[in-house]
């Protein structure tokens, strides 16, 4: 009789164990991914775990260079998503479509450390393919005018531009910031312009063209064509 309340005992005991650790399991908070890329390439930032990312990092002095960078940035993200827009309505041709929304989270992920640096957006209200910086605006009417020749340079165009988003990014990552919370976003950023440059350099292929670095070594440009897609850091 003393085995069998003993066996029972056990029992519920073991039961009682399966079931907290399997409430634990529930309540557990996995942390969901800042920066996500799909099997072609196209990359989404998660707004609201980006901007808790954001705000757990320290909030650093800015240099005066990493304020310009800053400003800049949200500008040429936001010079490729309209490029890809305008191109999109010209060719529709869904690469554009699809990297056009990638460049949104994008342009929107420097704003959020515009928000945490208390700096003034220079895109505000302004509409697609307007811009305070001159230089950019500039780029922008040049591409634009070319992507509207056809759909194979319209392609082209969308390669120069992550090329140049490439270079920017990678002088801003090794000669001025040295902000955690910048580092991680200019990061990611570059990773999304590695991937998009391939997705148009492979659209470019499947039309029998082979696309010709612009500003990219040529070194570079083929240690990134040849190699898989990337993920995020996270």
């Amino acid at each position: 009789m003393r085995r069998m309340k003993n066996f029972w005992l056990l029992a519920i005991l073991s039961l009682a164990t399966v079931a907290l650790f399997t409430q634990c399991e529930k309540d557990e908070v996995v942390p969901q991914a800042i920066f996500v890329v799909n099997q072609n390439g196209y990359s989404q930032f998660n707004h609201n775990a980006l901007r808790t990312q954001i705000n757990a990092l320290p909030k650093e002095d800015l240099s005066v260079d990493e304020e310009a960078g800053l400003l800049f940035m949200r500008e040429e993200e936001k010079l490729a998503h309209d490029l890809y827009t305008a191109m999109y309505q010209s060719w529709n041709n869904q690469v554009f479509d699809n990297i056009a929304a990638s460049e949104q989270t994008h342009t929107e992920a420097v704003l959020l450390l515009l928000e945490k640096y208390d700096l003034t957006d220079p895109v505000g209200d302004n509409a697609v393919g307007v811009f305070v910086n001159t230089d950019l605006q500039a780029i922008y009417d040049d591409l634009l005018a070319q992507g509207n020749l056809s759909e194979i340079e319209a392609l082209k165009v969308g390669a120069v531009v992550e090329e140049i988003d490439i270079l920017d990014l990678a002088d801003q990552l090794s000669n001025t910031v040295d902000n955690q919370d910048i580092e991680l976003v200019y990061t990611n950023l570059q990773t999304g312009s590695r991937n998009h440059l391939r997705a148009f350099v492979r659209n470019l292929a499947a039309r029998g063209i082979t696309y010709e670095p612009a500003y990219l070594s040529q070194e570079d440009y083929d240690d990134i064509i040849l190699s898989d897609m990337e993920n995020g850091r996270n």
